[in-house]
């Protein structure tokens, strides 16, 4: 199908991406090219300590504005579909779809934040149930999933909210209710972060198990009867209302939702390979792993039958690509550690300054890592004597323990930008070590992951991801257009549109290759002997603990 209507009109979708933060929207063309963006921010509220709330109707508001900027001066009909992905936050509202607040001040902030951790103690109590839906959770229920929001309303909220709440949605899905009027949820959402499991559906031992056998009513109406794969036409698409928000037509078609992180997935993994001497060329797409890499990392693969990896996330049934099977790993900090590592060292002023005159501080250390190496060596040796543990913030994938602590072996009493740079270095190949941890853990598994494909702030540092090519041995595919999520997202609305018959097809025509990054072969040794180094330091750390710990 050519991107032109009968009437010589430009075919295109809107993707609506709902971060932490902000809300973007793009306009991208049938061909996958980002016509236009726009992005908003939203208000986060601290009512208390770790408790995090947003506001579904500002939420919404900022949606209607960011959609209204990018078809600016198109011509209405042009855009043929629309797809939303957002964080995974709870959103409740009550019997007439109103909101209803979700802390103690009674504000009227309905939203609890994906990274609210108020339920931590919940959490650890539906973990010690040892449930069997906990086997699709690496056996470990996060405080940043829903079932112990949920419990934490009920127990602490039971007046003001719980007993008022009549549809509890996650944020995804109460995107594509207001688009549409249908409550049918996204397998995406419920089967990620609610426990639901195609095609059995919803297991009603689990949530009386744990104290929420109010939830089986009305066959658990309240957070969901019905379900689809994502990029599912929704209803009739978009209701008089919701069009007149959005500036756009009436019935215009609704994808089912995604979470963020999986429209990133989307957005890059499916791209058609052809041309780039790549070893998942003529290979099944469940030969690449996509990593959305930014604060922390995701690590996203897909198989066609269920694969338990131990300490990963899955196996979840249509969670990503329709049909297919979501193993979801992840390093819960990355972006975020590369910070506290340089912004902690004593030469970071100094790295501030020299920085100023050149680029941004990662550029700027990437080249003066280059200066360090002499012409004749690879930059990655210069880390041979500095070894560091990436798990300052607990490890999410494959150790599954929230407890680990980061590590750094082979420091001297010198301070200056020389040793800063050597620091970022090794933190750098540190992560990417953690990358391969997960990559063999899955390989033991049964995957058979041939290519990695990036996206993410952190896929536009070329050290971050050269250096993931090396410590892995495999090729780093880049997209062509850097707002990955935003393309996924877009995905979804050609999907419902059936201008594409599958999001297989859709991907593959709209998700494009950038740039390739091979590893340098001659690292291999290198590597082999630096993730040896690796695996001790977390031998080394739990044979310390146990040290301390013995009487």
């Amino acid at each position: 199908m050519s991107s032109v209507l009968n009437d010589g009109l430009y075919v295109c979708y809107v993707g609506v991406d709902v971060g932490t933060a902000s809300v973007r929207a793009a306009l991208v063309t049938r061909d996958g090219l980002l016509r236009s963006t726009a992005e908003e921010p939203i208000s986060i509220w601290e009512p208390q300590s770790d408790h995090y709330v947003q506001s579904s109707t500002e939420i919404w508001e900022k949606c209607c504005t960011v959609v209204k900027k990018v078809t600016q001066g198109v011509e209405r009909n042009q855009v043929r579909g629309i797809g939303f992905d957002a964080t995974c936050s709870l959103v409740v509202l009550d019997q007439t779809f109103q909101p209803v607040p979700v802390s103690q001040d009674g504000e009227q902030k309905n939203v609890v934040m994906w990274m609210d951790h108020r339920a931590a103690e919940q959490a650890a109590r539906i973990t010690n149930t040892g449930h069997k839906v906990l086997s699709r959770v690496g056996g470990v229920m996060s405080p940043e999933m829903q079932p112990p929001k949920l419990l934490w309303l009920k127990e602490n909220l039971k007046e003001s909210c719980w007993n008022k709440a009549a549809h509890f949605f996650d944020l995804p899905d109460f995107l594509s209710w207001k688009a549409t009027g249908s409550l049918t949820r996204s397998l995406c959402t419920l089967v990620c972060k609610w426990t639901y499991c195609p095609p059995e559906g919803w297991d009603a031992s689990f949530w009386t198990s744990i104290g929420l056998e109010d939830l089986l009513e009305n066959n658990f109406s309240k957070i969901g009867s019905v379900t689809c794969s994502p990029g599912s036409p929704l209803g009739g698409g978009l209701t008089q209302e919701a069009a007149v928000d959005l500036g756009l037509v009436p019935g215009t078609a609704v994808g089912a939702s995604l979470i963020d992180a999986h429209a990133g997935g989307l957005g890059v993994i499916g791209a058609d390979v052809k041309g780039f001497n790549l070893p998942c060329e003529d290979q099944p797409i469940t030969s690449r792993m996509a990593m959305i890499c930014g604060t922390s990392t995701c690590h996203m693969a897909i198989s066609e039958q269920p694969l338990f990896v131990p300490g990963v996330w899955g196996p979840c049934l249509s969670a990503m690509v329709p049909d297919m099977w979501l193993n979801e790993g992840g390093q819960s900090a990355t972006g975020r550690l590369i910070d506290h590592m340089v912004k902690g060292h004593a030469a970071y002023t100094q790295l501030q300054e020299q920085a100023q005159q050149r680029s941004n501080i990662f550029s700027y250390l990437n080249s003066h890592l280059s200066l360090m190496a002499n012409a004749h060596s690879a930059v990655d040796l210069l880390g041979s004597s500095l070894h560091v543990w990436p798990d300052f913030h607990g490890n999410r994938s494959p150790l599954a323990d929230p407890t680990l602590k980061g590590m750094v072996v082979g420091l001297s009493l010198s301070q200056t930008l020389d040793d800063l740079a050597l620091l970022y270095l090794a933190t750098v190949q540190a992560l990417a070590l953690g990358t391969l941890h997960i990559l063999e853990a899955m390989k033991e598994a049964g995957h058979d992951i041939r290519t990695l494909f990036l996206c993410g702030g952190l896929s536009k540092n070329s050290l971050f991801v050269q250096i993931h090519a090396n410590a892995t041995g495999l090729p780093v595919v880049l997209p062509d257009q850097m707002e990955a999520v935003l393309i996924g997202a877009a995905v979804l609305g050609a999907c419902a549109s059936q201008d594409y018959t599958t999001i297989q097809e859709a991907m593959e025509k709209m998700a494009k290759v950038g740039k390739v990054v091979q590893p340098n072969q001659e690292l291999k040794s290198f590597y082999e002997k630096k993730y040896k180094v690796f695996l001790r330091l977390f031998a080394h750390q739990r044979e310390y603990q146990a040290l301390m710990n013995h009487r």
